[in-house]
């Protein structure tokens, strides 16, 4: 265990200390949300994303320990092991090298090796691969193992059998495949050919080729779809002869020895018929393995970006769930998300009546004081959009539109979930409901969709689904902590990504919260059926009860410090129990001449966690998600005809993908920002500059219509 603390201080870059505080913390069952939040001064300050690195490393090289104990004791039992062999399997630092070294030992079928074995060949195939025989006729030799009861019948037979058994050999040797390994994946091409009938998803792969040390993740994936589903071949090109010339390098220490020729015909076999296919499907294996963590980092930080969006609050929102045939179905939902009205109206097709469709919303809008309509970005949104404007134009209030991501609204909608939280609503009503309320509060809406229905990436569908779901659920629980949820309003999806709440327990505090009441003190968690001790360490700090008795439990302030919290008031001249301090002038005014480290000592605290107390205390009940830019409120739409070259727009940012970010302008068809575009300094990956919600100032490039494609650019803006 030690030389896996070492490992991981030297890969993170921290202090070997840190490392083995926080492994403690993770084994004792500590969530990462937790350790990240409130045992600052243990893993000195590491912050969620890192933890999670982290672990991840952590759990990874454990199964590497584990792999190493297992081989040493399976070679051990062959009694073949030796003091070089364990101290090259203890110093492998990869899966690939541990399989590597045990090629040789593990059971094998029967090959043309084994059976060349089986005849008595082995002795002869040691003579070619010694080369120690300088002179005379290496046939009269292999003439000496000739049996024709075994079925070798001639020297010939011998030799074959023989070399079948140095390519084996020389197939298993590990440190040979790791160099060969190596140079392929710094000297090959790969190569792919397809169908190039114009216009097909994969033209542009038909006739291509690229530097395997050089191809880009997103194009990996695109390619092995377009592999899988028969659309492209591919293959990993590489100068054999330079191959051959590096394990002749490698292997030949006797030029002038008789065998020569029969061991580089064994080469060239080992390469050709043993080699070479493996070291392909390794090196295909191992691209895909980095485009696939790439492809799951892009997706969860971009599910990151709209779980954070600001929430709109306080206003009473109309939602549309866009339609052609079946129309469009419409939810009214007031400030706190219930739902007053729902309807279908049709207005997207040309023998729709617009105007009896827009009389109707008129009289939602009025009846309910709509404030705001969200429309969702899928089927016939364009359609609805500029009707949705012209019917602003008509109306004497002041009444604005927002195009939402109404990715996911209808797997929500068919869920046993949506069936369950609204038994009375038809599916498709359902969706429109969904719509309104992901604009109020999109993280309270989003956490009861399946992470990966929330389309925010690419090749979602095409990466390793188990570790997909890890990473999105790990991103979601770090965005519903780090933001807080109301205890006495908050559903069981959302409870159930608080830090130490299971399913089972989320249900537990809704069923507790309907049967008792609201809930006034944290310290009624406990009452909750299967919620304990270690649960409440667990989720305590993050969740809210707005009024409640002790303001401290409206704060991010876990109750294990509520002692030095009070103290902490106590020498502001403030008391916990009266509410009036929360947020008071008097009391940022104060904060910011205090001593933090005489006060820390005073507290018998540690600093970062007194400095978390200080932030809770100047604003209780804060939401992050409101110092971020509001979501761009619209009333007109303009059509991709009317945009030119040189245009300045205000956009949202919806998707990020390898290449680019993909900007809403307006114009429904959202446009790209290519990463060539996005600064005029070097850019690794678009994410280093934008992530989804964020609002961006971009101008216009081009447009071309026809393929309905807008390119902009952020450069000099």
């Amino acid at each position: 265990m030690r030389g896996i603390i070492t490992e991981l201080a030297k890969e993170f870059k921290i202090r070997e200390k840190q490392v083995e505080d926080t492994v403690a913390l993770i084994d004792e069952g500590n969530t990462i949300p937790f350790i990240a939040r409130y045992r600052k001064e243990v893993t000195g300050g590491l912050d969620d994303a890192l933890l999670r690195d982290l672990y991840d490393r952590l759990t990874y090289l454990r199964n590497l320990m584990t792999r190493r104990e297992e081989i040493i004791r399976l070679i051990d039992e062959q009694g073949k092991l030796d003091e070089e062999l364990e101290g090259k399997i203890n110093s492998a630092k990869t899966m690939t090298e541990l399989d590597d070294i045990y090629r040789p030992y593990r059971p094998k079928r029967r090959t043309r090796a084994t059976i060349a074995k089986e005849k008595g060949l082995e002795p002869l195939s040691d003579i070619i691969y010694a080369q120690e025989i300088m002179g005379g006729d290496i046939t009269d030799i292999a003439a000496s193992f000739i049996d024709n009861e075994k079925k070798v019948n001639s020297p010939e037979d011998a030799l074959q059998g023989a070399m079948d058994i140095v390519a084996e050999v020389l197939s298993d040797d590990a440190d040979l495949r790791k160099l060969i390994r190596e140079y392929t994946f710094k000297h090959s091409l790969l190569t792919v050919k397809g169908d190039s009938t114009d216009g097909s998803v994969y033209e542009m792969y038909s006739e291509y080729s690229e530097a395997v040390s050089r191809i880009v993740p997103h194009r990996v994936l695109a390619i092995n779809r377009g592999e899988k589903e028969g659309f492209l071949s591919v293959k990993i090109e590489i100068d054999e002869e330079a191959i051959h010339k590096l394990m002749e390098n490698r292997i030949i220490t006797n030029i002038d020895s008789i065998v020569i020729p029969w061991l580089r015909d064994s080469i060239r076999d080992s390469y050709k018929r043993l080699i070479a296919p493996s070291i392909e499907r390794e090196i295909r294996n191992q691209l895909t393995e980095t485009a696939e963590e790439q492809a799951i980092s892009v997706f969860g930080k971009n599910l990151n970006g709209l779980l954070l969006q600001p929430p709109i609050k306080g206003r009473t929102v109309l939602g549309l769930d866009p339609g052609y045939r079946t129309g469009n179905k419409v939810a009214v939902v007031d400030e706190t998300g219930k739902v007053l009205d729902t309807g279908v109206v049709f207005m997207t097709l040309s023998h729709h009546d617009i105007e009896k469709a827009k009389d109707y919303l008129k009289a939602l809008i009025a009846r309910h004081n709509v404030e705001i309509i969200a429309i969702g970005n899928g089927t016939a949104s364009r359609e609805t959009e500029a009707i949705v404007a012209d019917l602003i134009k008509e109306l004497q209030d002041s009444i604005y539109y927002v195009i939402v991501n109404e990715a996911g609204a209808s797997v929500y909608s068919a869920s046993s979930l949506g069936s369950e939280e609204f038994p009375d609503f038809d599916v498709a009503l359902r969706s429109a409901i969904s719509i309104a309320r992901r604009l109020q509060d999109p993280l309270a809406e989003l956490v009861k969709i399946e992470p990966k229905a929330i389309g925010v990436g690419q090749y979602q569908h095409d990466v390793n689904q188990k570790r997909l779901a890890e990473t999105l659920q790990g991103v979601v629980e770090d965005c519903v902590n780090s933001v807080g949820v109301d205890l006495n309003t908050a559903s069981a999806s959302l409870l159930q990504y608080v830090a130490g709440v299971s399913k089972g327990i989320s249900r537990n505090i809704v069923a507790h919260r309907e049967k008792k009441g609201k809930f006034t003190s944290r310290k009624d968690l406990l009452k909750v059926s299967k919620l304990g001790p270690k649960t409440f360490e667990q989720c305590a700090g993050f969740l809210r009860i707005p009024g409640a008795d002790n303001i401290l439990d409206n704060t991010g302030v876990h109750p294990e410090s509520y002692e030095a919290a009070g103290k902490l008031l106590e020498l502001s001249g403030y008391s916990e129990e009266d509410p009036a301090f929360a947020g008071t002038k008097e009391l940022r005014a104060k904060a910011e001449g205090w001593d933090i480290k005489r006060l820390s000592d005073t507290l018998n605290i540690g600093i970062p966690t007194l400095k978390d107390i200080i932030e809770e205390l100047k604003k209780p009940g804060r939401d992050p998600r409101e110092d971020l830019p509001k979501p761009v409120l619209r009333t007109d739409v303009m059509d991709i005809d009317d945009i030119k070259p040189d245009m300045v727009f205000t956009g949202t940012v919806r998707n990020v993908v390898d290449f680019g970010a993909f900007v809403d302008i307006g114009v429904h068809q959202d446009g790209l920002v290519h990463i060539s575009q996005l600064s005029h300094r070097y850019v690794k990956h678009p994410l280093d500059v934008v992530q989804v919600g964020d609002i961006v100032e971009v101008k216009v490039l081009a447009v071309d219509a026809a393929r309905k494609r807008i390119s902009l650019t952020m450069k000099g803006l």
